[in-house]
């Protein structure tokens, strides 16, 4: 089913020479049955004065296809004078402003936020920028194109934990360069309510939220993350919102008994604390398809990461989701085949996959989601699951680990009405949904009155992370790091409770420079590293090794990752003890030790010939040939 772009330029706040409009499709809401709508606007240095409140305009009326009730104003700004003696107001810099719906059955509704605002004020306020300037890119981001999905190897951030704000944030990306990460994953920039959230709840879709910068900001991050030869995914949230998002407050507040954008539609997992939206409504699947052209065309994105899947989920066939990534891969098409400046980095030549990220959280049926639908990748809890009951020590999930590492039952490229998709799964140990995997091997509390909010893995155990490690960045799929794992990071995290989104985790850098740390961001970078040199392991075929009474049984797992005459095999040991186990390489020849090399190179190999490998203990071996 087509979606349509809406109308951008008449919507949310728009500038022109000092005078701004106001566009606010508002279904049902109509002048005829009562109804007056005003803008509240203040300059944002007087916003907290006492003396000084908003000023408020009326907005005009009107019916406009294709979803009817619009309201709107023009506000001249610029040259006109303030109505309180020391106000701000006329000057440049950054306004905050609000709707106020006045009915005859309800009375005032005030405080109502913008749909369409593309920058945001402190809470519930909208927001624009008198005199803005469109960011300038630099002159690298023409010629940057978007990794090839094989190539991949993500680092998961949240900017208020990561940097704490946008610009200390890209100041980072010269470090995850060097690691050798070569995408990030942001959690949601969208605009909440409050200002210490996971951004899961958002109220405002079209641009970055205050806590973190302005538009330029994050900006100005794409650029210098390409400039790195960081591609940039943004983490978005189209099937629930917060109950202050206007399309469910306003009418709400009117006591409407049904809503042209809200409302039941597939799954509904945050009932307790969000709002579905009904992707069944036109207005609604047009609003979100706007959204991604936005962030895509406005922002330069490379990705989109959907949150909450089973939301929006109706089947491959559905309005929701599958429409949504199939729209947004037809639309990046027509941008590139039109020749539209910067959209060529989704272009990897004819015949090929376009390069654009769209994977999905849809842990329910990553299988499914990926073989159906237009996302070129997925989250998948299979292997984490696999991972957290072995490192507790239930030995019997080792083969479930195994075979998960290998993603069987995952497509690795569908054609599908004549456009050909390359796919895979996302491969992680770590992400901001969980507790920190180290918390696996045990947990110490550093708070005298013994908050469970405080718990953390005890570090003293670092060592027992380094088998997980190796075999995620090793498998196949598309690697990905969570902030700070890299050395160590060791936060517990509840299951539920307003404790997981209300309390603020920054990342303890500290712990990079300490032993720990040192030792696990050294070999971060080397596995990193080999992945970056070895096709194979990116893009390679993948075989487990499952054989109880020579390996499992002691805690030792292998597989290979080749093509052709390129051939690892990778070794990981999970116990206490060191472990000989015999083996039997396909290909003969020298194979060289990728992780520490010299005389753990295995010479003279000859082909299916029985050799004995040497496993160290809570570590692995990693051979080339």
């Amino acid at each position: 089913m087509a979606s349509n772009l809406l109308p951008l330029s008449i919507l949310g706040a728009v500038e022109t020479n000092g005078t701004v409009s106001f566009g606010f499709w508002l279904p049902w809401v109509s002048a005829v049955d009562g109804n007056a709508v005003t803008v509240k606007i203040i300059h944002e240095h007087d916003q907290f004065l006492q003396e000084i409140p908003p000023r408020e305009f009326p907005m005009a009326h009107s019916v406009r296809s294709p979803y009817g009730d619009f309201w709107s104003a023009t506000v001249p700004i610029v040259g006109t004078t303030p109505a309180n003696p020391g106000s701000a107001w006329g000057t440049a810099g950054r306004y905050v402003y609000r709707y106020q719906i006045n009915n005859p059955n309800v009375g005032i509704l005030d405080w109502i936020i913008d749909p369409c605002a593309r920058e945001f004020g402190v809470g519930k306020l909208s927001a624009f920028t008198l005199g803005y300037q469109p960011y300038n890119w630099s002159v690298a981001e023409a010629n940057w194109r978007t990794p090839e999905l094989s190539n991949l190897i993500i680092y998961e951030i949240n900017i208020a934990e990561l940097g704490g704000d946008l610009e200390r944030t890209r100041d980072l990306m010269v470090y995850l360069s060097d690691l050798g990460v070569n995408a990030i994953e942001i959690m949601p920039l969208s605009n909440v309510a409050m200002s210490v959230d996971w951004g899961y709840l958002p109220i405002g879709y079209f641009g970055v939220d205050e806590r973190f910068g302005k538009r330029s900001d994050f900006q100005k991050l794409v650029d210098i993350a390409h400039q790195q030869g960081i591609a940039v995914i943004v983490d978005v949230v189209y099937g629930h919102t917060g109950v202050d998002f206007p399309y469910y407050d306003a009418y709400n507040r009117l006591q409407y008994h049904e809503n042209p954008f809200m409302g039941p539609f597939a799954k509904d997992y945050f009932s307790s604390f969000g709002k579905s939206t009904n992707f069944g409504s036109p207005f609604t699947r047009d609003y979100f398809f706007t959204v991604n052209h936005h962030w895509l065309e406005v922002y330069h994105i490379d990705g989109l990461r959907y949150d909450c899947v089973p939301n929006y989920w109706d089947g491959p066939f559905g309005v929701g989701y599958a429409n949504l990534v199939y729209e947004t891969y037809q639309l990046t098409k027509n941008k590139i085949a039109q020749n539209q400046r910067y959209w060529n980095r989704f272009n990897a030549g004819a015949g090929t996959s376009l390069r654009l990220i769209q994977y999905a959280e849809q842990l329910e049926g990553p299988e499914e989601v990926l073989r159906t639908t237009y996302s070129n990748s997925t989250w998948q809890n299979h292997t984490f699951d696999a991972a957290k009951a072995v490192a507790r020590g239930d030995q019997r999930r080792l083969a479930d680990w195994g075979l998960s590492l290998g993603l069987l039952g995952y497509p690795e490229q569908e054609n599908t009405n004549g456009d050909v998709i390359t796919k895979t799964a996302l491969q992680y140990i770590e992400n901001h949904d969980h507790e920190r995997f180290i918390c696996n091997f045990g947990l110490m509390n550093p708070d005298e009155a013994g908050n469970p909010l405080f718990l953390k893995g005890d570090r003293s155990h670092w060592y027992m992370l380094q088998p997980y490690l190796i075999a995620m960045l090793m498998s196949k799929g598309v690697p990905m790091l969570w902030q700070g794992e890299e050395f160590g990071e060791s936060y517990f995290l509840p299951d539920f409770g307003a404790g997981r989104v209300g309390l603020l985790r920054s990342l303890r850098w500290d712990y990079f420079y300490d032993s720990p740390g040192q030792q696990l961001v050294q070999l971060v970078r080397k596995l990193l590293r080999i992945r970056r040199d070895r096709s194979q392991i990116r893009r390679g075929n993948y075989f487990f090794f499952n054989d109880w009474d020579r390996y499992l049984s002691k805690r030792v797992l292998l597989f290979a990752r080749y093509s052709n005459a390129q051939y690892t095999l990778v070794a990981i040991n999970i116990g206490d003890i060191d472990q000989s186990v015999p083996f039997w390489f396909p290909i003969g020849g020298d194979y060289n030790e990728e992780l520490h090399g010299g005389d753990l190179g295995l010479k003279g190999i000859t082909p299916l010939q029985q050799t004995w490998l040497k496993v160290p203990y809570h570590y692995g071996r990693i051979w080339t040939v």
